[in-house]
């Protein structure tokens, strides 16, 4: 058996300003205020002397892998994004950044916003334009219906409500 796994297949490509200003916010915490903090724990911890011994130097170091990943992380999908500012042209379609209401077949109704894969865990209603009902959702109109295969067997909603902030 190898080693080799396939790379996971990066998210969409969009953000809002919230979700940029976000990832901006958390890269600049790490860099700027984390990284000096752990790089002096881990200068303090080298200068006690034995290092084979020493768990402060050992896992400062290894929070620095944690960091380092982290800021190419960070850095390299900044570079790449596209900042979703401006609602589209046509309003009646969902797109990204979009506030759908939808509702059950047994009436009940459920609201989600459409946000890029790098913000979904911002809000309980947020969802990734990746994810099955994102995708599902994308491009549709006002009252159309959409079916989704859950693991719990086959559930359809209508589209009620289609805003834009």
């Amino acid at each position: 058996m190898s080693r080799f796994r396939q790379p996971a297949t990066p998210g969409s490509k969009y953000i809002t300003p919230a979700g940029a200003a976000r990832l901006r916010e958390e890269l600049d915490q790490l860099w700027r205020r984390e990284r000096p903090q752990v790089t002096a724990a881990v200068a303090a911890a080298a200068a006690q002397g034995d290092r084979s011994e020493n768990a402060e130097y050992t896992y400062g170091k290894r929070r620095l892998r944690e960091i380092d990943r982290r800021v190419r992380f960070l850095r390299a999908r900044l570079i790449g994004m596209t900042v979703v500012s401006d609602p589209p042209s046509d309003r009646g379609r969902v797109y990204f950044g979009a506030c759908v209401t939808l509702e059950t077949d047994a009436g009940e109704e459920r609201r989600h916003r459409i946000v890029g894969p790098d913000e979904f865990d911002m809000a309980p209603e947020n969802i990734s334009m990746d994810s099955p009902l994102g995708k599902a959702l994308l491009g549709k109109r006002l009252d159309d219906e959409i079916e989704l295969s859950l693991a719990c067997g086959t559930q359809s909603f209508t589209i009620v409500a289609i805003e834009y902030a």
